[in-house]
């Protein structure tokens, strides 16, 4: 990744000059106030060289150990303390560590969401209830091919997700909260006339792709800067078949995991609109995924107009 490496890395120092503790994502609790701009960017790196293939776990020597590393640039705005708009877009390349296969890079798929706090009452003398809706919609921006799993750097599928988080927060600054979410996936198109999946042949380039449900439910704390859950997280594809031994995967298989995950986000004492994020995930159980270890950092940055 060699020069490519050194121009993302710039463009972390570039970008993260700009989200702090207010740095949200989809599926939490925080909001941004009104007028209130959180820029950041994350790099992650995600290893794995042991995979389910259908409900077999196995190695393969071929490939090796895959790596998957991402550099992801977001930004999160207030349009009312009610509402805010979060949109995303990762830069990602793959690589193999055995065998001929090459990895790929590229920008991935845009994703833009709307979300809205549509209730926060007193619960109980010792805490708060917020429920939020999240409704985004994601596309490919990049020319890269879906058709060379493991190495893709996506599936090239347009998507449409309905969120819903459930949270409560304690005055001490214990928090609970819940999300869960369905995706809706387009079809996706190969560079070949046929392909077979699911003990089927298909003379055809278009690939109908399963939907997905989501959910993740969280514990932690949240008060004087620090914002620290941990979680578990689980995601069901809604169809697909399996990968056909000693095959490759396929863009619309089953992929099914259940991960394991932690995240510390901490506001500087001396900068309190800088932030800094940490977070690591660990895949418990999967059908056709990876069992992954998947390591995080970034830099966030508020600006209040």
């Amino acid at each position: 990744m060699g020069h490519a490496r050194a121009t993302l890395l710039i463009a972390v120092v570039s970008l993260s000059v700009a989200s702090a503790l207010h740095g949200q994502t989809v599926d939490d609790q925080i909001m941004m106030h009104r007028g209130s701009l959180c820029l950041g960017t994350s790099y992650t790196h995600d290893a794995w060289d042991e995979y389910w293939e259908g409900p077999l776990k196995r190695v393969n020597g071929n490939i090796g150990t895959i790596t998957t590393e991402s550099l992801t640039p977001m930004a999160a705005y207030g349009l009312t303390d009610r509402l805010n708009v979060i949109a995303s877009l990762p830069y990602v390349h793959t690589e193999a560590s055995q065998g001929v296969l090459r990895g790929q890079s590229g920008w991935q798929d845009l994703t833009v969401a709307l979300k809205l706090n549509m209730l926060e009452t007193p619960f109980t003398r010792h805490g708060a209830l917020r429920a939020i809706a999240v409704a985004s919609a994601g596309a490919p921006v990049g020319d890269y091919t879906p058709d060379f799993l493991p190495l893709s750097i996506g599936s090239a599928s347009r998507s449409l997700s309905g969120r819903l988080t459930l949270g409560f927060r304690a005055d001490p600054g214990w928090f609970l909260d819940g999300s869960a979410a369905y995706t809706r996936r387009g079809n996706v198109k190969l560079d070949r006339p046929y392909y077979f999946t699911d003990d089927h042949l298909y003379l055809s380039d278009e690939v109908s792709m399963p939907d997905v449900f989501d959910y993740k439910v969280g514990v932690g704390y949240w008060k004087h800067g620090l914002y620290a859950p941990i979680s578990f997280s689980q995601r069901i594809t809604r169809g697909g078949g399996d990968i056909r031994r000693q095959d490759t995967p396929f863009v619309s298989n089953r992929m099914n995991s259940s991960r394991l995950g932690a995240l510390v986000v901490y506001s500087l004492p001396m900068a309190r609109s800088l932030a800094v994020r940490a977070e690591g995930f660990y895949t418990l159980s999967g059908r056709n995924v990876g069992q992954a270890t998947t390591l995080s950092a970034g830099l966030l940055y508020t600006l209040h107009f």
